[in-house]
């Protein structure tokens, strides 16, 4: 069964895209264009998680946020244009579970809307550990010596991909096509720019990797020694 999330946006333009972007995912969407809007959406069928502007005509975010978890504690992310640390303090303290800033891609709306609903609903591991370095799903980052070091959206979903495939080959186009949309030829390249900026965060020596090993002709393969 799909997800359902509900969408809380005054722009009629970007909550649009929004709801493509995860209809082709997946999602089932609502939508709403108010505070008023969202709380009747959410008495009719509850959602799973929301996406929750912070700016909207009749309140605020906000205060929108504690109404909707007196009624069910469902996941909520922030999408919202102000990126002062204020309000990303304020809702991240209100128990949001995410603040993700306009404009942003949609790679990585996916990305920390998945990585929400792992967390919530499957209760997956949130670690993982490759050798000396840990691997933090739910923030996208990967510790080294104490080291915290962010993904990107392109990286977390190879290193995701590897990951679920460890021990075996994952090919150039199947790697490509989690990454790009569309006709998949002339990407090999960035691909290997993209593998080396991965080694540079989970490998102790880049150039002569332990883990992310590149198969000739093929593609890259996680090792599965050192992985838990």
């Amino acid at each position: 069964m799909a997800y359902r999330i509900l969408i809380v946006d005054d722009e009629a333009a970007l909550q649009n895209m929004v709801k493509e972007i995860l209809t082709q995912a997946g999602y089932e969407t609502a939508s709403a264009l108010t505070c008023a809007q969202a709380l009747e959406q959410f008495q009719i069928l509850p959602p799973d998680a929301v996406l929750l502007d912070v700016n909207l005509p009749d309140g605020d975010g906000f205060s929108l946020l504690g109404k909707l978890r007196e009624n069910r504690d469902v996941p909520v992310l922030f999408l919202s244009a102000r990126d002062e640390d204020a309000d990303r303090l304020q809702g991240l303290g209100l128990g949001a579970d995410d603040y993700i800033t306009k404009p942003f891609l949609p790679q990585e709306l996916l990305l920390r809307l998945h990585a929400v609903l792992r967390r919530v609903y499957r209760e997956e591991p949130q670690t993982a550990r490759l050798g000396d370095a840990e691997i933090d799903w739910g923030k996208s980052a990967v510790r080294r010596n104490e080291v915290e070091t962010a993904l990107t959206a392109k990286e977390f979903t190879l290193l995701r991909k590897l990951w679920d495939a460890r021990g075996n080959i994952v090919t150039i186009d199947t790697l490509c096509a989690a990454l790009w949309d569309g006709p998949l030829v002339g990407y090999e390249n960035t691909l290997m720019v993209h593998i080396r900026r991965l080694r540079e965060k989970i490998e102790a020596d880049p150039s002569h990797p332990r883990y992310l090993l590149t198969v000739r002709g093929l593609g890259y393969r996680l090792n599965r020694e050192g992985t838990k």
